[in-house]
């Protein structure tokens, strides 16, 4: 994540901040400039961006704002009741009668948009379920059967991504995590792994890159609710992190993929987020020092330079986290094998990128 700051009085500002905390300056983010923007009310629901890129177009809040689930802004010509890039994707929300569901929704919303934030900073192909009614991308954030029916699954099918509403609840996704043995479960790790998935459709298959994959992450065409099935009857080994990130990863190659992608989106947005606040770690990295001399790390650095400023760096953050009790920020190895199935997918997005789609 970018640092940013109010451009009315210099205070830094997190990403979900809608009112400068100093100032008083209402808030607003800008897809198109990938920028936090402290706000001039114009009149008529209209606002005048004050950061330098969009002063010259006033914009207007994302329909979803009304519902204090949604910062970001939309041009002021948009139609009446207009979604930002974020909430376009949506397709289906939890059903707000439901107690505790709005604010369920909300932390859906959190870690959703900053999934939105990655994409537009790794500048990667998207298209709505509207521009491609076949295989775009959607998202149903879906309840329980309240029929005693089998409860709603989180996963993908062919560009819609299910997200079962319970998993905004801290409790259960803790439950199922201990009941898993997995070393976290977070919502917003939900959402990268199963944009993998779409873009395991979008870059791999339809890009024309299946044979490569396979070379790297095994065969995809193996029968998938069989190898999901074995995967939870049988004993993991230890030698799994050998070629592995996770255990689940090791289910079928589809799951290796979408895990694997994931963790490149957990290290380059924390990476980013480290060299934004100019964190050193140790002599051998300052985070002005690398930015400056390697660039982005979304667009310009290279895999080698990643991972040479993440390792150490989550060594540092795994001891400020053992410092205060919690657990560790980053329990995974990168091993050899992880490593070059992350240069893969790091590999993927460069071309992506120079394509431009």
């Amino acid at each position: 994540m970018r640092r940013f700051s109010c451009q009315s009085c210099g205070q830094l500002l997190s990403f979900e901040n809608t009112v400068c905390e100093q100032c008083g300056s209402i808030l607003g983010f800008l897809p198109e400039c990938v920028d936090m923007s402290a706000l001039v009310a114009i009149g008529d629901g209209s606002w005048r961006p004050l950061a330098p890129l969009a002063q010259d177009r006033p914009r207007r809040f994302c329909a979803n704002n009304a519902y204090d689930v949604c910062n970001w802004l939309i041009p002021d010509h948009s139609p009446p009741g207009g979604f930002c890039f974020a909430c376009q994707f949506n397709r289906v929300i939890p059903n707000l009668d439901i107690p505790g569901n709005l604010e369920r929704w909300r932390k859906l919303e959190v870690a959703k948009h900053r999934l939105c934030y990655t994409i537009l900073r790794l500048k990667l192909p998207v298209r709505t379920r509207r521009e491609d009614p076949l295989h775009g991308l959607a998202f149903d954030f879906l309840d329980d059967p309240a029929d005693g029916s089998p409860p709603v699954m989180t996963g993908h099918s062919e560009g819609i991504i299910t997200i079962a509403t319970r998993e905004a609840d801290d409790a259960y996704r803790e439950s199922m995590r201990v009941e898993l043995g997995e070393y976290y479960r977070t919502l917003l790790g939900h959402f990268r792994h199963e944009i993998g998935h779409y873009y395991w459709n979008v870059l791999i298959r339809d890009g024309g890159r299946l044979e490569a994959c396979r070379t790297v992450f095994g065969d995809e065409r193996q029968d998938y609710q069989s190898a999901l099935t074995s995967h939870y009857g049988r004993a993991s080994s230890e030698n799994w992190r050998d070629g592995f990130v996770s255990l689940y990863a090791t289910s079928h190659p589809w799951e290796d993929f979408a895990e694997t992608w994931a963790h490149y989106f957990h290290i380059v947005s924390t990476l980013e987020t480290a060299l934004a606040y100019d964190l050193s770690v140790g002599p051998a990295l300052h985070g002005e020092a690398l930015a400056a001399q390697h660039g982005d790390p979304c667009t310009q650095m290279s895999f080698d330079d990643i991972i040479n400023a993440w390792v150490p760096l989550t060594y540092v953050v795994n001891g400020l986290n053992r410092s205060m009790g919690l657990s560790d920020f980053y329990p995974f190895v990168l091993t050899v094998g992880v490593r070059a199935k992350l240069a893969f997918i790091h590999d993927v997005i460069r071309d992506a990128q120079k394509k431009g789609y």
